[in-house]
């Protein structure tokens, strides 16, 4: 097969269910701000989000995103472009600022609540984030860095401010004297979120023209050589996404306007971000934010108030929901649609909910730098589970060999894939875009298979990246900060298999210091890694694998590892 037979015929075509399009209009909208003004409008009347307890409609995030779009530029003097941070798990706040920032011409960069301080530095620093968004629990760790990045202005929120009186003032007590979940913080010149919204309100605000080939989000991902970096996607890349998703999910049948999506995932990852807080404008459908969804209970008793329609994700979430013995107590009577991504869902768990919902799941795959979903199987007739499912509307994907050639159908080759999704690089890393682009393909690093009718799987990684619940860990990353554990000579790092998160990260260490334990390992990459980059396995070895010319192979560890599975 030549590197074009597959985009030239996609087999995939005949499997779309009837009424999807083959292709979408990607310049359809002028702007996500065009795209959100319509949704808004559109379904002014209907509810938009739920969290603990507290519905917006579609008109109330209207005008909260507005007086929030307006206190950026009036009071804060932001410019279009600028780019600011948000901070924070699923809350009502976080639809306010992102459509907010948006509207405005500004750029939004996602970051993970649970960052440390190094993580967040380099994100700051990398993006030039000028303002930042951020839950006051997390406030401590951004007195640290701020001083190193270039954040200029702090708008801080409490998990209760927009619940309404009084319900507000007791959740912020409870989570600050009796939780005490928010560390006491210094942050001078910091603007509460609620005073940010009552300054906008002075002001209309003052309309900006937006391209669609203008940059939207600053999303980051793991990065091959020990940092993150920043996928860069447009209006257009994100508008793209947004439209394939309504088209895809059009054949369960959810009227326009009723539909209520589970909304577990946190928004600030790319798959929640487009699937639930983007996609949901198209179809005026509610969300459901799950704040901590690791609060099973809560969690069961939030799904029992809502006739819930779709539900958004991962393997690791299903197989949690599934293991409770309260979640017989949940009515799913009226999902349809089940959608899966973020790592491998496992065929037990497909089954068993199915089983328990009347709803199979449907597996898709995509990443950070395709706004992301690039395939996924039918939501009806032809899901395939085992598969990543068929490439969406106008996307092509296919699989290449290293020496350049289209791999044979059933052969394995690296996932390369083209369509208006895909991002057109890094944030200022031009050589490191060079490498994943080519003649408009972007090379994922995913080893996969197409069979004859166009469906994908995927069958290895090309990088040594680690998947633990949908979240890509990097061994280079995690190397280079537990090689500067005191009493650490040399360190690998590998995912090994985790039947609750599919892969976890595992450290084998050969020491410096003959007293350093396992526990000051622990301790160490707690106070500099988020909580699953952690290692949750250490190996203390004499010595480690070396290729002739002594750089470390994780390959035989990983192999060894796998080889103890069997």
């Amino acid at each position: 097969m030549s590197s074009q037979t597959a985009a030239e015929t996609r087999p995939w075509l005949s499997h779309y269910p009837p009424g999807v399009p083959y292709d979408i209009d990607p310049d359809s909208y002028s702007s996500l701000a065009a795209l959100i003004d319509e949704g808004f409008q559109k379904f002014s009347s209907a509810p938009a989000y739920a969290c603990m307890g507290k519905q917006i409609t579609f008109g109330e995030l209207d005008k909260l995103s507005q007086q929030f779009a307006s206190f950026l530029q009036h009071d804060l003097k932001l410019q279009q472009g600028d780019r600011i941070a948000i901070q924070m798990p699923n809350l009502l706040q976080y639809p306010i600022a992102m459509f907010g920032a948006l509207r405005a011409g500004m750029v939004v960069v996602n970051t993970n609540p649970l960052y440390t301080p190094r993580e967040m530095q380099h994100q700051f620093k990398d993006s030039g984030a000028k303002a930042i968004v951020i839950l006051a629990n997390f406030a401590v760790n951004l007195e640290k860095i701020i001083a190193q990045t270039a954040i200029k202005h702090v708008i801080v929120t409490n998990v209760g401010d927009m619940l309404g009186f009084p319900k507000k003032l007791i959740v912020n007590a409870v989570v600050k004297y009796v939780k005490k979940l928010v560390p006491d913080y210094s942050l001078p010149g910091a603007i509460s979120f609620g005073d940010a919204l009552s300054r906008g309100s002075r002001q209309a605000l003052t309309p900006v023209t937006i391209k669609n080939t203008d940059l939207a989000f600053v999303q980051y991902t793991g990065g091959t050589t020990g940092v993150s970096k920043g996928a860069a996607l447009t209006h257009r890349n994100i508008i793209s996404n947004v439209i394939c998703q309504d088209e895809w999910m059009k054949p369960a049948g959810v009227p326009v306007g009723t539909g209520i999506c589970v909304a577990a995932l946190p928004l600030y990852h790319v798959y929640a971000l487009t699937t639930n807080a983007l996609a949901a404008l198209k179809s005026g459908y509610m969300n459901l934010l799950i704040t901590n969804p690791r609060d099973m209970n809560a969690f069961i008793d939030d799904l029992k108030k809502y006739p819930i329609t779709s539900f958004t994700g991962l393997n690791t979430l299903y197989n949690g929901l599934l293991n409770n013995p309260r979640i017989n107590e949940v009515d799913f009577s009226q999902l349809r649609i089940t959608s899966a991504g973020g790592m491998a869902l496992q065929t037990s768990v497909t089954d068993r909910w199915e089983k328990l919902t009347g709803c199979k799941p449907a597996e898709g795959y995509g990443l950070s730098e395709t706004s992301p979903v690039l395939c996924s199987n039918p939501i009806v007739n032809g899901n395939r589970v085992g598969t990543i499912g068929i490439p969406w509307p106008s996307t092509y994907m296919k699989c290449m060999q290293d020496d350049g050639t289209e791999a044979p159908l059933g052969e394995p080759g690296e996932i390369w894939a083209k369509g208006p999704q895909v991002f057109g690089g890094y944030y200022n890393r031009p050589d490191e875009s060079a490498q994943v682009l080519q003649d408009g393909w972007f090379k994922t690093g995913d080893i996969g298979v197409m069979d004859a009718e166009g469906y994908f799987k995927i069958v290895d990684r090309k990088k040594d990246m680690i998947l633990v619940s949908g979240f890509n860990v990097y061994p280079n990353e995690i190397e280079e900060v537990v090689s500067q554990c005191p009493g650490v000579l040399e360190v690998a790092c590998v995912g090994v298999p985790d039947a609750r998160s599919g892969e976890t990260v595992k450290i084998f260490v050969v020491k410096k210091d003959p007293g350093l334990t396992e526990e000051n390992i622990t301790a160490y990459c707690r106070e500099n890694l988020t909580g699953y980059k952690v290692p949750k396995k250490i190996e203390f070895r004499t010595e480690l694998p070396k290729s002739n010319v002594g750089k470390i192979l994780r390959r035989p560890l990983r192999d060894e590892e796998l080889a103890k599975q069997k």
